[in-house]
């Protein structure tokens, strides 16, 4: 007697086979489109902080204010760090608007922070590192979305990286060693590139967790922010480097 395959087998396998398809495609849509908000908060807060220091610049307030010694310069250097630390540690405590709005405010502060660069370096140099500074970005991240490695390891190594940067920095105020200086900016550019294949992966890998939560709108803004970090200390960095000062 021949052995037929029962047909309720075949088509519960079928309708099986068929859900799993259809919830892998809707996963990767919805990745996608997380992704794709990631990217354009990051960009769009990268090109008002530009918009911001270029008008800053020409503005004359700029050598006026962060070239003088007053507590309005202050405030504009250390409000953006203030922002950051806030957006980090109350991420549970404020809403997706408030959020949003705190990142705008943070990229208009960094614009008027990094509107010396008009005046110290010229606009040549620093168009030229700013599209090199995105083309290695554009790269980075693109390994860190599809790479198959494991990229989690590099995450403590890093932030003690950073850690040991920001130290570094704090010395050489004191020291004004142009060689030091020089190392820092090296390291800087390879610890910041390290972080933007890292953080990619990471902000990709959160997907799978807030999914259809009302956390997406959140780990949005978050996960833009920490990329924008990774853009404009890479391209601070290697502006040490390619920039021509005036």
């Amino acid at each position: 007697m021949a052995n037929w395959p029962d047909p309720r087998t075949t088509i519960q396998g079928a309708q099986i086979g068929t859900t799993t398809t259809q919830s892998d495609v809707a996963y990767d849509a919805g990745l996608r489109s997380y992704m794709l908000k990631v990217y354009n908060y990051m960009a769009s807060g990268v090109l008002l902080t530009g918009i911001v220091a270029m008008l800053f610049a020409s503005s004359g307030m700029a050598a006026e204010i962060m070239f003088g010694g007053g507590p309005l310069k202050w405030l504009i250097i250390l409000s953006p760090l203030a922002i950051v630390f806030a957006m980090s540690f109350g991420q549970n405590k404020f809403s997706t608007t408030a959020l949003q709005a705190m990142f705008w405010g943070f990229a208009t502060l960094m614009g008027l922070s990094m509107s010396t660069i008009f005046l110290v370096y010229t606009g040549t140099s620093i168009a030229q590192t700013f599209f090199a500074t995105s083309a290695a970005f554009l790269g980075l991240s693109l390994y860190g979305y599809t790479t198959k490695k494991d990229l989690s390891g590099w995450g403590s190594f890093l932030i003690m990286g950073v850690i040991g940067l920001l130290v570094a920095m704090v010395i050489n105020i004191f020291l004004q060693s142009s060689m030091m200086h020089l190392v820092i900016s090296a390291i800087g550019v390879l610890v910041f590139a390290g972080l933007t294949a890292y953080d990619t992966q990471r902000i990709k890998s959160m997907y799978a967790y807030v999914a259809g939560t009302d956390m997406v709108g959140k780990t949005v803004v978050l996960s833009a922010l920490s990329l924008y970090l990774d853009f404009i200390n890479m391209f601070q960095f290697l502006l040490s480097f390619m920039g021509s000062q005036e």
